[in-house]
């Protein structure tokens, strides 16, 4: 049967990522829904993968967050953790995603991504790949509280002063551990980029579907320095492929609102 140009156009940006994988994939499926692999390839990688509003090494990088986060996908999460691999991240800009989820989906979805990393880079070594290691983070100054304070006014100047305003007096620890681990000890993390941490951050929540207050603060993160609104859509539109489409309308729904705001 002859594929249609949406096919084409999808495996050929498949290859791009992982094509052994994205292979293997497919072929699984033939005996049981041909239809799903079929789908795979036109829509993510077809439609959605071929768009430009978004370099590819982003993407990669905004799926192994949104996965982690989810925690439930570990066989794609591989995959992508080799995608991102092959589209220009470092060993250590993938270990700081992974890092960086511990602040919003917890511990134990950063163990099992990390995990996860372990064995692809096992594999990848298996067939003589040399990844980049990339650079390690520099040393954090012994005043994390100092140092998050400095992190998070670089993102939103008055979100310090809100903090302390909602949780200081019921919970003050709280907003000292958000400060100390959330931005002195992670966002501070010099081996990844500010853009990409806030483009995986808002993947994360996006997935999530659970923390509509914290995307909307994130997206306008993002855009203060320096992630433009048509890149956060991509990440949207990547979003209902591994969290579905109700997650990418509801975060694109934050997008408009956060839009808004700064135009008023």
């Amino acid at each position: 049967m002859k594929q249609s140009e949406r096919y084409q156009l999808g495996w050929e940006k498949l290859k791009e990522i992982d094509g052994e994988a994205g292979e293997k994939v497919i072929n699984s499926l033939k005996d049981i829904s041909p239809d799903l692999g079929r789908f795979i390839i036109e829509y993510s990688f077809g439609d959605i993968y071929s768009r430009e509003g978004l370099d590819l090494k982003s993407k990669e990088l905004a799926v192994v967050a949104a996965l982690t986060a989810m925690g439930n996908a570990r066989p794609q999460l591989g995959v992508h953790i080799n995608g991102a691999l092959n589209t220009g991240s470092s060993i250590s800009e993938v270990k700081e995603v992974i890092l960086q989820m511990s602040a919003y989906s917890g511990f134990p979805s950063s163990i099992n991504a990390m995990n996860a990393l372990k064995e692809v880079l096992a594999e990848r070594e298996k067939h003589g790949i040399r990844d980049d290691k990339g650079k390690p983070p520099s040393p954090v100054p012994a005043n994390r509280l100092e140092l998050g304070e400095q992190e998070l006014s670089q993102l939103d100047g008055s979100m310090i002063e809100r903090l302390r305003e909602a949780y200081d007096d019921l919970s003050p620890e709280l907003v000292r551990f958000t400060l100390e681990y959330g931005y002195g000890d992670i966002f501070s993390r010099d081996n990844l980029s500010k853009k990409h941490r806030q483009i995986a951050t808002i993947a994360a929540l996006t997935a999530l579907g659970t923390a509509q207050p914290q995307l909307k603060f994130h997206i306008n993160a993002g855009l203060n320095i320096g992630v433009s609104a048509e890149e956060i859509k991509e990440v949207m539109l990547l979003m209902t492929i591994y969290a579905g489409f109700p997650a990418a309308i509801n975060g694109t729904n934050a997008l408009k609102e956060v839009l808004a705001d700064r135009n008023t």
